[in-house]
């Protein structure tokens, strides 16, 4: 073991400062990919878009232009996640994906999430908008995501949007602020990635806390979302955010 033998402590705490502002810069995202406002004028609303493990933002945006006609005043983002995923050079996770045992999801989870809330800190600032006037969209991984930011932050998002994905940490719901957002499930039957009965399982444990739940499955569809699950996310994020 390498310790310098006057200055241990310094040593070791100007290591651990490094490591941290490494693991900070490491941590930090940027926009992917973004479509402004249909309408030209400055955003009134904000959709983030969260995309799947070994995806980016540039597919996740890919949601935006069937939205824009009922969201005309909505700034849509679709960030890249901070970390380049293992296995897909072109692809990125939010954390490394191993398995789907509840507690490294839930791990997982949270250690993504503070990048996520610095990126909508930044952005909401940027355009003089509140939580209200925010939505956030994910599908698979990016759901896991969505569900954990947008139901921890201090004010409730508008809306909440999950397309193939699961609940994570589901032990701390009752830790959830009072005033929940409404949200959105939707699932296909045939899904190999995620099975359905995840989206029955997060059902249970966001009404068990308190959340308004809305959920549909898509028959016969596999790891994917077809067009009626889109339009349902579009509606509901739509009149979320009219409220």
């Amino acid at each position: 073991m390498d310790i310098a033998p006057r200055h241990p402590t310094w040593r070791s705490g100007s290591e651990a400062v490094d490591r941290r502002q490494r693991e900070l810069r490491e941590l930090k995202i940027v926009n992917g990919a973004s479509l402004a406002p249909r309408s030209g004028g400055a955003p009134r609303q904000i959709v983030l878009l969260l995309h799947g493990y070994g995806s980016s933002g540039k597919d996740m945006i890919s949601f935006a232009p069937h939205w824009q006609d009922a969201l005309p005043d909505a700034l849509f983002l679709a960030p890249h996640a901070p970390q380049r995923c293992g296995f897909m050079a072109s692809g990125y996770q939010w954390w490394g994906l191993t398995g789907f045992h509840p507690q490294a999801l839930a791990a997982g989870a949270s250690s993504a999430a503070p990048a996520i809330d610095a990126f909508l800190d930044r952005k909401l600032a940027q355009y003089d908008l509140t939580e209200r006037d925010l939505a956030l969209v994910g599908f698979s991984q990016g759901t896991m995501m969505a569900l954990h930011v947008g139901l921890r932050r201090p004010r409730p998002v508008a809306a909440i949007v999950g397309y193939s994905g699961m609940l994570t940490g589901a032990g701390e719901l009752h830790r959830l602020p009072e005033a929940k957002p409404p949200v959105l499930l939707v699932h296909g039957s045939a899904d190999p990635v995620v099975p359905v009965a995840a989206l029955h399982l997060a059902e249970s444990e966001l009404r068990r806390a308190g959340v308004e739940v809305t959920t549909h499955v898509s028959m016969g569809l596999g790891h994917s979302v077809d067009p009626h699950g889109i339009r349902l996310g579009r509606d509901f994020v739509a009149e979320a955010l009219r409220r």
